[in-house]
């Protein structure tokens, strides 16, 4: 029943702090079940997909204690083959990760199907065939995926993935860092995360070369040993605040990134006027007075992310002129246009393609966070717009970005946290201000 208040017309101004990249941690946290010994992961996002995650690997067996805030420590080495939790894994995309990661351990597996955000269908069959091809049975029953190795063990193999996808490419990696002898994958997804889990595996005894590009290869090895890894920072995290700072024209500094994996997002920002000057480990964002319409097309890294799609989408309806997005990855990613047409937007969407009339006035209004980004998108909206909006179905927006609304007010914003405890009542009460 959490809600988000937020009062617009407020200017971004100030630092931000990026946290531990959400993609890389939901497979990061299953691949650690293959480790024998203790793991101690560093800049673990404090978000509700890691909490049950590891609330998973804690019922499976797993002992998990927290060093501190953002530093976990993972011991595995107990952990029995058993069945997971439903009620968590199906409320979660990466509990496929699972099926890799179990088949690896265990030689056989029982998850759930991906669950999270919906918008639009997330077929798992490029997984299926990675696991074959290791020489696993796999079989979908009663929304339950099981998965069997044929004799105990997965045998490396070739395995092409008729279409880049991330999932596959790092569940086929988690499988195959176990198994007997060389597994080659084509045509894999080059995502920042899958270097990630590749450095992380290999800092833990693994071999797999050439991640982050388009052929990976993995030699198997007997086992994984403990020891210490930092996730690295979320390259969507990041550009979400770079949205918000450029929609609002702000001036915000935004520490504890990798420039290099945030290309893409300050290109774009660049072409609407928005100044963007890269340091080190951080980038400052200056948003324009006037911001210059731009076509977006969402396409697998190096490409612009599909999961940004939503956050610059409301920084284009305040853009002067005549954008375009073209969805590039999933079917059914603009489900949130109808959110932003409440606050006054004109959108026209035509199945993958969205046409975005800028310069048009938002209005605080009631809507909803129909996925995690689009969650985001709803917040920069309501910072832009005049009034008040009010954004329900919140829980979807803390699923992948920590401490949003602190954070966002410690750089000016005015959002409360309202827990509407009785439905009916006209009852409200504030749980935070950030």
């Amino acid at each position: 029943m959490e809600r988000y208040v937020i009062n617009g017309g407020t200017c971004l101004r100030g630092e931000v702090e990026i946290s531990g990249a959400k993609n890389a941690a939901v497979a990061i946290i299953p691949a650690a079940l293959m480790v024998e010994g203790v793991c101690v992961i560093e800049n673990m996002p404090q978000i509700s997909d890691t909490e049950m995650l590891l609330t998973i690997l804690r019922e499976l067996g797993a002992k998990i204690r927290f060093l501190n805030r953002s530093t976990v420590e993972i011991d595995c080495t107990s952990v029995r083959m058993q069945d997971a939790p439903y009620d968590l894994m199906r409320k979660i995309r990466a509990s496929y990760y699972l099926i890799g990661a179990m088949l690896a351990r265990f030689g056989h597996a029982k998850t759930t199907m991906p669950g999270g955000c919906n918008f639009g269908v997330r077929p798992i069959d490029q997984h299926i065939k990675g696991m074959t091809a290791l020489g696993a049975d796999v079989d979908i029953k009663n929304g339950f995926v099981y998965a069997d190795t044929r004799d105990g063990k997965l045998h490396g193999a070739r395995i092409y993935l008729d279409k880049v996808s991330v999932g596959a490419t790092m569940n086929i990696i988690l499988a195959a860092t176990l198994a007997q002898g060389r597994t080659i994958i084509e045509n894999a997804a080059r995502e920042p995360h899958i270097v990630d889990l590749a450095n992380f595996l290999n800092s833990m005894g693994a071999d797999i070369r050439g991640a982050g590009t388009d052929t990976v290869k993995i030699n198997g090895v007997e086992k994984l040993h403990g020891g210490s890894y930092a996730i690295i920072p979320d390259q969507i995290e990041a550009g979400t605040y770079m949205v918000a700072a450029a929609a609002t024209g702000g001036e915000v500094l935004i520490k504890n990134v990798i420039p290099r994996h945030l290309e893409c997002i300050s290109a774009k920002l660049r072409e609407t006027g928005t100044i963007v000057s890269e340091y080190g480990d951080a980038v400052l964002v200056k948003g324009a007075s006037n911001l210059r319409k731009v076509n977006v097309k969402t396409l697998p890294y190096p490409g612009f992310p599909t999961d940004m799609q939503p956050p610059i989408a409301a920084l284009l309806c305040v853009a002067n002129g005549t954008s375009v997005i073209t969805e590039g990855v999933y079917d059914n990613r603009f489900k949130y246009v109808n959110e932003l047409r409440k606050m006054g937007a004109e959108i026209q969407v035509d199945g993958r393609v969205a046409v975005i009339e800028g310069g048009r006035r938002l209005t605080g209004a009631p809507v909803l966070a129909c996925d995690l980004r689009a969650g985001a998108a709803m917040v920069i909206a309501g910072m832009v717009a005049q009034g008040t909006t009010v954004i329900e179905d919140v829980h979807y927006i803390e699923r992948g970005y920590e401490n949003f609304v602190g954070k966002l007010n410690a750089l000016g914003a005015d959002i409360r946290i309202v827990d509407f405890a009785e439905p009916g009542s006209g009852k409200e009460k504030i749980i935070s201000i950030g």
